[in-house]
């Protein structure tokens, strides 16, 4: 397609001389501008990719020969030659005809040329392809500040000193004989993506000679054609009337059924890509980055960027650094837990618990659940051990400091991607108001003090009172999660003495573990099905807020998800880490829940225990139902689209589809774009760093995850997905922000897991203060001699309520019915002057937990911010490369500027044109 075939100017075809090649384009020009457009069957022909239109024919008939490869892939028109930028899905029994015949008229009134297909299975379905010519492209691409390459890249490389370089070609020669790195691709087989080796401007059709265009066809790579066609059609019109533009809007009332950008052709290929090359992008892609053969390999990041676009590039180089980052964090809570299974043995508390046999343990809940033996605990003791010893606190500060150093480096990571992918200079200000805000508020509108155009404006009055209305639905909904974890609470205390009245002994004997497992469980489906509720939800309050551009709203949505989520998975964890058996009483007088229920306490060795399995099962259980939803459920459709394809034309006829056909046989991507993708690795995110100090080896779980996760994705984007609408994006948005404050919560919960969850303080107090070391200055192993009989204290049976007293009397044990049982807390024997009062000991535990929370808070706040003050945001060497790229742009300009001036000099003196007043 050449810039000078044909154009249109303030609404009128300007027609030139064509020759034979440019019918084909005048033809849609003039018919786009004087016939009406009645669904326009003329353009209509069968799904048949071998048929030839007229003006094929003429094409032909012009002498010029029509590229049958082009004609037979399904990505151009059916002249061979104009590129499919867009396809538009649209059913011909769908009722909205006429807003659909305005809507394609005044496409062909801005330029761009339409063809259309009907399908092969189904004639029934209506594709549109649209075609973006030269003109179009560049009007546009001006108006959105489109940043082409104009110039190539100058490297710049500073002086070294001799001594330096010789030590560089030693460290050379040395590399030599060590193996290449195995993670990093082979750069033969990955294009040489030229955006990268330029200097890249806005594109100016004035200052068009400073750029490199080689060919107009495919100066706009596909994504950038197809992201200025969306533009365009977001702008159309297809009513009369301010609010009734966009294609938006015609997708949700049903004009049309689907719209989206095509793939480049199949992802598989007959040859090997070693042997014979990439067959397009999205071969290469998935052979370089979705297939599982190179799971151990990088992200091939720039291609990512040029076949999707920044935003979801930019996803993808954060889910790349957070699961690097996330290999040390694995290692050192894996050597925590390994710590833990080698120290078991010599561990003091456990060998205590596991030889208590004759301390008997007063009954979990009432009548039904028995007396029990401490030593009946071992197994849960010992397991506690593996995840709360010596190395927990070191620990939780190691993973405070982490998440704050993977942000940071996060930061430097972002800002070298954000100028290797020309987006330093893009700023928010170019995004364009939203449709629905322009049609809301068209009748108000102010200057705009950065642009000083006039624009709609929202009132502020008008705005407060939809934030208002909005904060309160957010808040009714965080009460419906309180609300379902409180009969998670009632579920627990119920079936506790359930269990213990159970028939299976192996139930009975674990009647608290059954009831901690099957309550995570059920609390599982019902954060399942009130994630369901909260997405319509926050759907519906953000459209009622009326952000002004695509940012805010995305933002505004993300906002009320997360805190929807987190709170509805985080709620019952919370719950279990600082409220469980903190407030049940004691023995003879046990607070109850509508003074009915009695509430449950903690397992006999401790509350570690219950949150361990919380945060093991939600995390297993979660990551497992979201790889199937992201993978397993596209897939599932995918075949169902191709079995009901076999069965309508048989199993023996083999039908080769367009392109088009293919694609729209796929899924479509999220309506809220990459929400679920970033909301999944958030909350994993918060779960790795919240309660770290309970569960070590939730970084390692983590990892594990994120390596299937990426190829997961990657191979969902690359063959189940349609092509996602390229779009750009500076960073990872407010995501950052949320990522941020879970560093800061985590600092604070971790402090409280420790303090008050675990028995480190307890365990700390004893070895100092009440053990045989005391006033010696050790805690060792042989420092917690009688820390278990310590913990305990002392009830007398006859004191029993009468609705708590246990149907067994305990004479099983020792043949005579018991006379006292023990109960974890620290409180005084029944004998003494105030029975069951609290011991001192008990306020020096209270007075080191409560120091030690404020202690670890200032001390790793004050590590977090000194590392956050240390490292830059931008690195040194980058902040030299875009100076000194500002100065040799300011200088390319200038020269081709001078040079074009001199050009027209010497044309006016060969014309006889000349001025004495000329420059230079």
């Amino acid at each position: 397609m050449e810039a000078s075939s044909s154009g249109i100017t303030n609404g009128k075809t300007k027609v030139f001389h064509p020759v034979a090649k440019d019918v084909n384009i005048l033809f849609d020009e003039l018919e786009a501008v004087n016939s009406p457009c009645k669904d326009d069957d003329s353009l209509l022909h069968p799904g048949n990719l071998t048929s030839t239109s007229d003006d094929a024919s003429r094409l032909e008939a012009g002498g010029e020969t029509v590229p049958e490869k082009n004609k037979s892939n399904g990505l151009y028109f059916r002249d061979g030659k104009c590129r499919i930028d867009y396809i538009l899905v649209y059913r011909k029994s769908n009722p909205q005809t006429e807003k659909r015949e305005v809507f394609e008229r005044n496409i062909r009134a801005e330029g761009l040329q339409m063809e259309k297909e009907s399908s092969l299975i189904n004639s029934d379905i209506i594709f549109v392809k649209l075609h973006a010519p030269w003109e179009v492209l560049g009007r546009y691409a001006e108006q959105m500040n489109v940043r082409m390459p104009f110039r190539r890249k100058i490297y710049y490389l500073p002086r070294r000193y001799k001594f330096m370089s010789r030590i560089d070609k030693q460290i050379s020669r040395f590399r030599r004989w060590l193996p290449k790195k195995p993670m990093r691709l082979d750069k033969e087989t990955l294009p040489d993506l030229e955006e990268n080796d330029c200097y890249t401007a806005p594109f100016s059709q004035q200052r068009i000679h400073h750029f490199i265009i080689h060919n107009k066809d495919t100066f706009f790579n596909n994504a950038t054609r197809s992201r200025i066609v969306h533009h365009i059609l977001q702008r159309i019109k297809y009513e009369e009337g301010k609010n009734k533009i966009g294609l938006n809007r015609l997708l949700t009332n049903g004009s049309y059924e689907a719209a989206f950008p095509l793939h480049e052709g199949s992802y598989r290929s007959k040859n090997s890509i070693r042997t014979h090359g990439a067959e397009n992008h999205r071969h290469l892609l998935y052979e370089c980055w979705a297939s599982w053969g190179v799971w151990y390999k990088y992200q091939p990041l720039d291609l990512v960027r040029r076949y999707f676009g920044e935003k979801i590039g930019l996803y993808f180089a954060w889910l790349g650094w957070y699961t690097g980052m996330l290999f040390p964090a694995a290692f050192i809570g894996l050597f925590v837990f390994l710590y833990g299974v080698i120290t078991l043995d010599h561990c003091q508390v456990s060998k205590e618990v596991c030889q208590a046999t004759d301390i008997i343990m007063c009954p979990v809940c009432d009548k039904y659940c028995p007396f029990m033996r401490l030593s009946d605990s071992c197994v849960y003791a010992k397991v506690t051990h593996l995840f709360d010893n010596g190395a927990t606190v070191f620990f939780a500060v190691f993973m405070a400091v982490w998440a704050t150093v993977f942000l940071e480096f996060w930061k430097r990571r972002r800002a070298v991607i954000a100028y290797d992918w020309d987006l330093i200079d893009w700023e928010e200000e170019e995004e364009e108001i939203r449709p629905q805000f322009e049609a809301k508020y068209s009748k108000k509108e102010r200057m705009n003090p950065i642009s000083g155009k006039p624009e709609p404006y929202q009132a502020f009055a008008d705005k407060c009172s939809r934030l208002i209305v909005s904060a309160s639905g957010i808040f009714f909904m965080i009460c419906v999660v309180i609300a379902a974890v409180f009969g998670i609470v009632i579920y627990r205390v119920v079936t506790v003495s359930t269990f213990a009245a159970f028939k299976w002994a192996l139930i009975r004997n674990n009647s608290q573990v059954a009831t901690t497992g099957t309550a995570v469980c059920i609390n599982f489906c019902i954060i399942m099905l009130l994630n369901v509720l909260y997405e319509k939800v926050a759907l519906l309050l953000t459209n009622l807020e009326q952000p002004r551009t695509e940012s805010e709203w995305e933002n505004s949505f993300t906002l009320k998800m997360f805190l929807f989520q987190f709170v509805n998975l985080n709620s019952s964890t919370f719950y279990i880490a600082f409220f469980l058996g903190r407030f049940t009483g004691h023995p003879g007088a046990y607070l109850r829940l509508i003074n009915r229920w009695r509430l449950e306490e903690c397992h006999p060795s401790g509350c570690l225990i219950d949150l361990c399995m919380q945060m093991g099962i939600i995390m297993v259980l979660k990551q497992t139902w979201n790889n199937f939803m992201e993978l397993g459920y596209p897939l599932i459709q995918n075949w169902w689209t191709r079995r009901k394809v076999r069965q309508e034309h048989g199993p023996e006829r083999k039908i080769s589809f367009p392109q088009w056909e293919k694609d729209y046989n796929l899924q479509p991507m999220n309506a809220y774009g990459l929400f679920d993708e970033y909301l999944e690795m958030i909350l994993q995110f918060g779960f790795t760093t919240i309660f770290v100090a309970a569960f070590p080896l939730a970084p390692l779980l983590a990892l594990l995850n994120n390596i299937i996760e990426i190829r997961l994705d990657a191979y969902k984007f690359v063959t189940q997905w349609r092509r996602p609408l390229a779009s750009r994006a500076k960073d990872i948005g407010i995501w950052y922000g949320i990522l941020e404050g879970i560093g800061i919560l985590s600092v604070i919960t971790n402090a409280f897991v420790i303090a008050i969850t675990s028995d480190f303080i307890p365990r700390l107090v004893y070895a100092y203060k009440y053990g045989p070391c005391a006033g010696q200055g050790e805690a060792g192993q042989k420092c917690m001699v009688g820390y278990v009989n310590a913990s305990l204290s002392v009830f007398r049976i006859s004191d029993f309520e009468n609705r708590s007293e246990p149907e067994s009397d305990g004479s099983e044990f020792s043949g005579t019915p018991l006379k006292y049982c023990r109960y974890r807390d620290y409180r005084d024997p029944p004998h003494s002057l105030v029975p069951y009062g609290y011991t001192l000991q008990f306020w020096h535990v209270l007075a080191a937990r409560l120091a030690f929370i404020i202690v670890f808070e200032h001390l790793v706040f004050c590590i977090k911010h000194l590392i956050s003050y240390l490292i830059p945001d931008l690195p040194k060497d980058l902040r030299d490369r875009m100076r000194r790229e500002k100065y040799l742009i300011q200088e390319m300009m200038y020269e081709a500027e001078l040079e074009r001036l001199q050009k027209e000099r010497k044309e006016r003196k060969k014309n006889g044109k000349a001025h004495h007043n000329e420059w230079p």
